[in-house]
């Protein structure tokens, strides 16, 4: 295959031509998508019709595949999809549509919010891919902000500030920014805050990044109101609409991007008459990115 990346987006977003998912990637594919990550932070294929088990393995050319446990609030014996993959789907068992007020329906509400990926692991995650199995007619775009323009636009002051600030993540924090609280004792064991840097370095092109995110509760060492109102603050600046590039998914998509480097939100559609099949894998990161206390 002959890969080709089209920039869509003035600082980041490739549009990605030459590549057939189901089909085993020669070694400098693999090595022309690696670089078009570290490029552009995020690559869209069209036309992609996949199967799960097609999705894993094109994932697996990329690094190990973090399990979808300990992300939501499903129990296995509800589950549609494998571990392997994350169902970011309006769907429960037998493919029907959640109820309005379906505790799994409202928790996932908090995808509304930017975000990424799970920031709120001791590990998080390095990349993640999305693909479109069923569309809504209307909405459900996911809106990409690229957190490296987010940094290069800071002051030399606030950038200093920021440089050894380290924040704690939860998925209580961004189901609370809702109203989310009924959480069950094990629960709120699972989802204990864990600790990230605000500044990630990314490991090939040395570029700096905020690493933000509506998991992002407190920052270590701060009074709560203040941390949360410092975080309010960049989170604005972060998605001004410059940095923004909103994705319109057609059927068949498949979108990867680099939570190390971006953040993402899924925006509003017509959830109680119309479905949207997303199946997400996602790679293991490498290491944490702060010391976690005990």
């Amino acid at each position: 295959m002959s890969v080709s990346i089209r920039q869509i987006h003035p600082t980041f977003v490739g549009e990605v031509d030459g590549i057939d998912i189901r089909e085993p990637l020669d070694p400098e594919d693999v090595v022309a998508i690696e670089e078009g990550m570290d490029r552009y932070a995020v690559l869209i294929f069209h036309d992609q019709v996949i199967t799960d088990e097609q999705q894993i393995a094109f994932t697996r050319n990329f690094g190990a595949i973090e399990r979808a446990v300990g992300n939501s609030i499903t129990d296995c014996q509800g589950r549609r999809l494998t571990t392997e993959m994350a169902d970011l789907s309006n769907l429960a068992e037998q493919d029907r549509i959640f109820a309005r007020d379906d505790r799994r329906r409202l928790f996932d509400l908090a995808n509304r919010l930017w975000h990424s990926d799970s920031s709120f692991r001791v590990v998080p995650a390095k990349w993640s891919l999305l693909s479109a199995r069923a569309v809504p007619t209307k909405g459900g775009n996911t809106e990409f902000a690229d957190m490296r323009a987010g940094y290069d636009a800071l002051d030399a002051a606030t950038r200093t500030e920021l440089a050894e600030l380290v924040c704690e993540h939860s998925l209580m924090y961004s189901r609370g920014l809702l109203g989310f609280t009924d959480f069950t004792g094990e629960e709120r064991e699972t989802f204990s805050p864990v600790r990230q840097r605000l500044v990630r370095t990314h490991p090939v092109t040395g570029r700096k990044s905020l690493y933000l995110s509506s998991h992002a509760g407190a920052i270590v060492g701060w009074p709560m109101p203040e941390a949360r109102a410092y975080l309010r603050d960049l989170n604005e600046h972060a998605t001004r609409s410059d940095f923004v590039h909103a994705h319109e998914w057609r059927l068949h998509d498949l979108v990867i991007w680099d939570n190390r480097q971006t953040m993402h939100r899924v925006r509003r559609f017509d959830d109680a008459n119309e479905i949207r099949d997303m199946r997400r894998t996602t790679i293991l990161g490498d290491a944490p990115t702060a010391t976690q206390v005990a």
